[in-house]
C-alpha cells in the first residue's frame, strides 16, 4: 500500500511541476534552471543537494508567493532528474490582524503546490513565540492576541500618534522573529531565501536605524549584513519600543539575539523570480489565485499592517485631529488607491470593480463599521482606544492630556489634577484609573510608564501616513 500511495504522490507531483512550468515564460524557465544552480552550488554540489535545507518566510503577498512558487518548481524539477532534492522549510506568523484575504492566498498557495502531505516540506508559524504545524483554521493564541493589542497600543504612544508605525513596528519586530525562530527550529536551515525585491528589503532595513535613530540607539551593522544585521538591530528596538510594557499575561516569549548562533546562508533570488517585463503573470494569478486586498492599493506595497485598519486610522485622524470629517481621509485612501491602479495599468472597468462599492457616504460609513468591528475583535481596542492613541496624550508627562480632554473628552477636564496624580504614581480613586485604563486600553503600569517617557518621534501629532 506505501509503494502505490509514493507512486501515487510521484504523479501528483509531475502534474504539479507541469502545472508550474507550463505558466513560465521562457525566460522564467531560464531563470529557474538559473536558481537550480545556485542552490546547486551553496549544496556544494550535485550529490550533496538532498542534505541542504532552504527556509523561506511566506508572508502572504505576491512577492514571497511568486518566490514560494519558484522554489517549488526548483524543488520538483531536481527531484525529477536526480534521486534526492532539497527539503523546504516555509515559515509564516499569524498575527492577530491579518486581513482574511492574506490569509487565503497562503492556503490556496499551498494547496495548489500539494506542499502538506509533502515530507520534503515544512510548514510552520509562529505564535506567541512558539513555534508550531501551519493550521490556517487554528484560531490565534490569547496570549498572541493580548501582546499584538499592547503592541500596537504602546507604539501608537510612542510614535507620537504616528498611525502607520503603530501598526507596523509589531510587525516589523514580528518578522525578524518569525526569521530566527523559524531558523533555528530542529536543527536551523542552511540557507534562508529571499524574493523581496532588493530596495524594498533595504527600505525595510532602513526603516529599522529610522525607529532606532529615533529611540536614540546607537547603529549596530550595515543595512546589507542580512540576516545578523536584522536581529541586531530588532533586539536594540525591541527594547525601546517596547520597555514600557507591564500588562497581565501580555509579556513576550521573544528570545535575545545571541551573537554565537551560526548564521544561514542568505540568497536573495528577487533577479531570478521576477521579470519585469512580465510581471507576476499567469503562475501567480492562474495557478495560485493569488487576490489582493482591496485597501492595500491605497498604500506603498512595503507598508505592513491591516490595510483595513490603516484605513480606518486615516479617517479617526482626519476626524478628530486634522479637522475634517472621517470620510475625507476615507476618502484620500480612495485616491490613492485609485493613483496606484492607475500607475499599475489596471483597466478602468477593473479599477471601478475595485473601488466603485466604496465611493458613497453611506458605504464610508461602512468603513468605519467593519474596520471599528475587527479592531475590536481582532485587537480587543476600541475606536475610542485608537483615538487615544492617534493623540498620544500620556507621554511626556503628559503634555498633551489636557488639549485632547478639551478635543474629546471635554467632561474629564474636572479631573485633569486627579489624572495626572494618578499618571504619576500617586493614590488614586477607582474612577480616574477606571478612565485612563478604559479610555487608552493599556493597565496603570504601563501608562506610569509613558507618562515618565517622550515620544520617539518628534511631533506629538505626526502628519498624515503617505
Amino acid at each position: 500500500m506505501g509503494a502505490i500511495h509514493d507512486q501515487a504522490m510521484q504523479y501528483v507531483y509531475q502534474q504539479v511541476l507541469h502545472r508550474l512550468l507550463e505558466r513560465l515564460t521562457q525566460g522564467q524557465r531560464a531563470s529557474l534552471q538559473l536558481l537550480i544552480q545556485r542552490l546547486m552550488v551553496v549544496a556544494g554540489g550535485p550529490d550533496c543537494i538532498g542534505g541542504l535545507k532552504v527556509m523561506l518566510v511566506h508572508t502572504g503577498s505576491q512577492d514571497s508567493t511568486h518566490t514560494l512558487a519558484f522554489l517549488r518548481a526548483a524543488q520538483l524539477t531536481l527531484a525529477a532528474r536526480s534521486p534526492s532534492t532539497f527539503n523546504l522549510r516555509i515559515a509564516t506568523a499569524r498575527h492577530t490582524d491579518m486581513p482574511a484575504t492574506v490569509l487565503a492566498n497562503i492556503e490556496r498557495a499551498y494547496a495548489a503546490l500539494v506542499v502538506h502531505d509533502d515530507p520534503r516540506v515544512e510548514l510552520l508559524m509562529v505564535d506567541a513565540g512558539e513555534v508550531r504545524p501551519f493550521d490556517a483554521h487554528q484560531a490565534v493564541s490569547p496570549h498572541q492576541q493580548q501582546a499584538d493589542r499592547h503592541a500596537v497600543l504602546q507604539a501608537g504612544h510612542l510614535t507620537g500618534g504616528h498611525s502607520l508605525m503603530s501598526l507596523a513596528h509589531r510587525h516589523y519586530l514580528d518578522l525578524a522573529d518569525l526569521h530566527r525562530f523559524g531558523m533555528a527550529w530542529e536543527g536551523g536551515v542552511d540557507v534562508l531565501v529571499s524574493g523581496e525585491p532588493t530596495p524594498r528589503r533595504k527600505r525595510f532595513l532602513a526603516q529599522g536605524l529610522r525607529m532606532m535613530r529615533e529611540a536614540g540607539l546607537q547603529r549596530v551593522r550595515p543595512i546589507e549584513a542580512m540576516p545578523r544585521a536584522l536581529f541586531q538591530l530588532t533586539d536594540a528596538v525591541r527594547q525601546e519600543y517596547r520597555a514600557p510594557v507591564v500588562s497581565d499575561g501580555a509579556t513576550e516569549k521573544t528570545a535575545g539575539y545571541d551573537s554565537r548562533v551560526r548564521m544561514p546562508r542568505f540568497i536573495s533570488v528577487d533577479d531570478l523570480v521576477y521579470d519585469p517585463a512580465c510581471g507576476h503573470g499567469r503562475l501567480l494569478i492562474e495557478l495560485m489565485r493569488f487576490r489582493h486586498e482591496v485597501w492595500s492599493y491605497g498604500f506603498a506595497p512595503d507598508e505592513p499592517g491591516n490595510p483595513l485598519l490603516r484605513a480606518h486610522l486615516r479617517g479617526l485622524r482626519s476626524e478628530f485631529i486634522d479637522g475634517r470629517s472621517y470620510q475625507d481621509g476615507i476618502e484620500d485612501c480612495l485616491k490613492s488607491a485609485e493613483e496606484r491602479l492607475k500607475r499599475e495599468q489596471v483597466p478602468a472597468s477593473q479599477r471601478e470593480l475595485l473601488l466603485g462599492p466604496w465611493q458613497t457616504a453611506d458605504s464610508l460609513q461602512q468603513v468605519r463599521r467593519l474596520a471599528g468591528d475587527f479592531a475590536l475583535q481582532a485587537l480587543g481596542i476600541s475606536e475610542t482606544q485608537l483615538v487615544c492613541l492617534l493623540c498620544s496624550p500620556i507621554v511626556s508627562q503628559g503634555a498633551a492630556l489636557e488639549d485632547f480632554l478639551r478635543r474629546c473628552h471635554p467632561g474629564m477636564l474636572v479631573a485633569l489634577p486627579y489624572l495626572h496624580k494618578a499618571l504619576r504614581g500617586h493614590t488614586s480613586s477607582d474612577p480616574v484609573v477606571q478612565w485612563l485604563t478604559s479610555t487608552s486600553g493599556l493597565p496603570l503600569a504601563t501608562l506610569q510608564g509613558l507618562y515618565r517617557r517622550g515620544p520617539l518621534i518628534d511631533s506629538p501629532v505626526s502628519p498624515p501616513d503617505h
